[in-house]
């Protein structure tokens, strides 16, 4: 997805690459640990190591750290007892689903009924797709012990989900052409590691950071069906549509929004349509799953409902949800039509998504994922972006150790109720902190590290350097954008010699 090269691309020009080593002091700082940071006289750009394969390679290399970190459970802990996997913070959801959700005895997902308190597979069909594709790659011979076979699908699982951590990297690298090196914030994620494997969001994550990549080199249909099909993965990719929107809108791009807008009605129209025709009840489970779920783990709504000892009945919550979404996405279209000078794409699609997170009624661990490449485009700086993880990395911890205690009986072993409701909180002021520095990046422009160089929304696409339209405020206030003033880049290529490289 992210190796199409654009017809108009030529090589990078050394010197117009950003390098954080020279930007950032958390960064010049890590880089010790290989040298120091990038010299006057370096030599760049030769041997095989280019920035966008030094990104690829360090994803690896980090998920396969995550894989190592959930041996315990692989080993036996999946298999022994409910504590064992939270007390080794492993847990998974893939190797349970294998036979809770009936592919262990080649059930048909949407089509076959399944026995138990589900009568359907509850992720939308692009997930069910992978789950089942993954199935038929696990190759172990049904007479195997179950324990054999749930051990392969996950690793079949994880070799996939490996794939899809490498397009999110690649594509973050990418998106921002004289920026590939900020990539390293995706890749060296310690929230990626952690909970890669838990479920199968990266499915999602990939198709969405393709879909910025495309975006950005201004193929709006592209875009629109990449976003169509992470939209048939997970819900949350089709918020993306919301800040373009509000952007083309400033902008008067309407043409490039209803590209993007009608290629991802048809993309995701063409996956689940043949499903919801011909299994209508097992299709619409997804939908009915996620309205009838009652408050669950990771949400400032259960904060309330554990401190209050009262129950919030579950028709309240989703309208109190989606009506503080409604009011989230309000106030950022308003500071997007009023900022001094519209906003990258980047910042408001990360604002979003942190908005859906911060109001759910769930925060499982893993969908941290969705804001990982968001995060490293709106706010490529280390030391904003390490706080945040180690909150997210405090709650990864909080919650399989409150899971720990509620499942080992009388031992009482893990956290209890308040130190879990600490980690909630943990996890709600480093997502606000990060929505606080991007906010602060919108209402005053020269703050942005992105643009300190000249560059005007480097994700933007049809948007970058375009004039605006309609703005929000008196006259003086409206901007036009610096596009025909930006220092323009050319953009990184997979493997390409001449990619410039640290």
């Amino acid at each position: 997805m992210c190796g199409m090269p654009s017809a108009e691309e030529t090589s990078v020009d050394q010197e117009s690459v950003v390098r954080p080593t020279r930007q950032d002091e958390i960064a010049a700082a890590g880089s010790e640990l290989i040298g120091g940071p990038v010299g006057r006289f370096a030599r760049l750009g030769g041997g095989p190591l280019t920035a966008v394969r030094t990104v690829a390679l360090v994803a690896i290399g980090v998920f396969a750290l995550g894989m190592v970190q959930k041996l315990p459970c692989y080993n036996w802990a999946w298999f022994r007892g409910a504590s064992s996997q939270y007390t080794h913070a492993c847990y998974s959801d893939i190797p349970h689903l294998f036979v809770g959700r009936g592919f262990s005895d080649g059930l048909v997902p949407y089509f076959d009924r399944l026995g138990g308190d589900m009568s359907y597979l509850e992720y939308p069909v692009l997930t069910g797709l992978f789950m089942q594709v993954a199935s038929w790659l696990t190759l172990t011979p049904d007479s195997d012990p179950i324990q054999q076979r749930e051990q392969m699908y996950w690793l079949v699982n994880a070799g996939m989900l490996m794939i899809c951590a490498v397009v999110v990297a690649v594509c973050t690298a990418r998106t921002h052409r004289r920026r590939p090196w900020d990539a390293l914030l995706v890749a060296l994620a310690p929230a990626l590691a952690l909970t890669a494997t838990i479920n199968w969001d990266l499915l999602a994550v990939a198709l969405t950071a393709a879909a910025m990549l495309m975006w950005s080199r201004g193929r709006a249909l592209a875009f629109g069906v990449l976003i169509g099909l992470a939209t048939a993965a997970k819900l949350y990719p089709v918020l993306l549509l919301g800040p373009l929107l509000v952007l083309c809108w400033r902008a008067g791009k309407w043409r490039a929004f209803l590209m993007a807008t009608l290629g991802a009605a048809a993309a995701w129209l063409l996956v689940n349509l043949p499903v919801m025709l011909a299994a209508p009840e097992g299709w619409k489970k997804f939908y009915t799953f996620s309205q009838e779920r009652s408050i669950d783990f990771g949400s400032f709504w259960l904060v309330i409902t554990q401190r209050t000892g009262k129950p919030i009945e579950v028709e309240t919550v989703n309208t109190a949800s989606v009506l503080l979404m409604v009011v989230f996405c309000a106030c950022i279209a308003g500071l997007a039509l009023a900022a001094p000078r519209r906003p990258r794409f980047a910042q408001l699609a990360f604002l979003v998504v942190a908005a859906f997170i911060l109001t759910n009624k769930v925060y499982s661990p893993q969908y941290v994922l969705w804001l990982i490449p968001l995060a490293a485009l709106a706010r490529p700086r280390w030391r904003d972006f390490l706080i945040w993880q180690a909150c997210e990395v405090m709650y990864f911890l909080g919650i399989w150790q409150y899971l720990a205690y509620t499942t080992s009986g009388d031992k009482h072993q893990g956290l209890p109720q308040d130190g879990y409701q600490l980690a909630i909180v943990l996890h709600l002021l480093g997502t606000l902190y990060l929505v606080a520095v991007v906010v602060r990046d919108i209402v005053m422009p020269e703050r942005d590290g992105v643009r300190t160089d000249g560059s005007d929304d480097p994700s933007g696409g049809p948007l970058d350097g375009a004039a605006d339209v309609f703005v929000l405020g008196s006259s003086e206030r409206r901007t036009r954008s610096l596009g025909t003033e930006a220092v323009r880049g050319p953009r990184v290529e997979w493997g390409a010699g001449s990619t410039v490289t640290e």
